[in-house]
């Protein structure tokens, strides 16, 4: 039987699911992100790009959590673009455009989806509206948005998808990429967690770990193990609910930190909780579809795997996930279980690294 999770923690998560933090206009969701972690004792500091929070024991252990989520940017005079696409210059004109194939993906995911559009800065209200369809730009080769009910904004507003926490006996739904583990380090401070958390912006956009990595190479030490936070795709909920938490031992992009990957595995086991390894279970994956001739899956490219091969040692850790389904919706599903064992795992971290009190 799923452990039921903190109320405290589940009222946070229900009220940060509620506030806008579109990708590339993630300030108003800092101020919001500000009061709640000083009001549970730790000590902040904004850097461009990335919110850092701190305890007493700043170098115990360090933490980390994405917390753009995906939305809508208005481009012009009742024009739309998807915001991850914006904030990462993917159009044809730089040479870097988005496949058609992902762009039919994201057209299919939010049709008839209720917005609303806010003041980047300060997170204030300016009006809702609801998708009503979605194109293909022929000239510029970008994904444009329908849009009723928000024809007065001016280019530079964002727009968000607009979002609930809803929970049943065994699982929660939101558009929970990243709010979910994002909250999770939030309550871990009213836990008397002392060590450090990192909340980055950007990641859908791929920019977030430049901006983490500016800060390692100003402040980080000679050892700068980091643990980054997430939730991992599935593609059901019954796949996603056959393990309570997701490791990896690399990416497309770089191997982790094989120690602490084995050290967060043996917590886990310690704790009694099921954990799979991403990369394996996609190279399993890619064996048996190769063998049916079929194109095999990525390994992904995380921001964990980015911030390792662009910082030359300075650098590395792993990752520590929870399985959900819905990826990159408004109906991503995370199993409770999962949810539950993660807020444990994190306090086990923090106790073996002493920076809980």
């Amino acid at each position: 039987m799923t452990r039921k999770l903190p109320s405290g923690f589940l009222e946070l998560l229900s009220s940060l699911v509620r506030q806008p933090s579109v990708v590339g206009a993630e300030h108003a969701f800092y101020r919001v992100l500000q009061r709640e972690l000083e009001d549970r004792g730790a000590e902040v500091t904004w850097y461009e790009g990335v919110l850092v929070a701190h305890g007493k024991q700043p170098d115990a252990l360090y933490l980390s959590a994405h917390i753009d989520r995906h939305g809508l940017m208005c481009t012009g005079p009742n024009e739309f673009q998807y915001a991850a696409f914006v904030a990462g210059a993917r159009s044809d004109l730089l040479g870097n455009s988005v496949s058609e194939l992902l762009m039919n993906k994201v057209a299919q995911r939010f049709h008839g989806q209720s917005v609303y559009a806010y003041e980047p800065w300060s997170g204030a209200y300016r009006g809702q509206g609801k998708i009503e369809s979605c194109y293909v730009c022929e000239f510029r080769n970008n994904l444009i948005f329908n849009v009723s009910g928000l024809e007065h904004l001016v280019a530079g507003t964002p727009v968000a998808f607009k979002d609930k926490l809803s929970v049943n006996k065994d699982s929660m739904t939101a558009q929970l990429d990243n709010v979910l583990t994002a909250a999770a380090l939030v309550y871990l401070f009213e836990l008397g967690y002392q060590g450090t958390c990192f909340f980055t912006a950007q990641e859908e956009a791929g920019k977030s770990w430049r901006y983490m990595l500016e800060w390692f190479r100003r402040f980080g030490g000679s050892t700068n193990h980091l643990i980054v936070v997430d939730t991992s795709p599935f593609p059901d909920f019954l796949t996603a609910a056959q393990q309570h938490l997701v490791l990896r031992k690399k990416d497309a992009n770089a191997g982790f930190n094989a120690r602490l990957s084995q050290d967060l595995e043996d917590l886990c086991q310690q704790l009694g909780f099921q954990t799979l390894f991403k990369d394996e279970y996609v190279e399993k994956l890619n064996l048996e579809l190769s063998l049916q001739g079929k194109t095999p899956y990525s390994l992904g490219s995380t921001e964990l795997g980015r911030i390792i091969a662009g910082s030359n040692g300075l650098v590395d850790g792993t990752t520590l996930q929870i399985p959900s389904s819905g990826y990159h919706t408004m109906e991503e599903t995370a199993p409770l279980k999962s949810v539950a064992a993660f807020l444990d795992v994190l306090s086990g971290l923090a106790l073996q690294h002493k920076a809980l009190e």
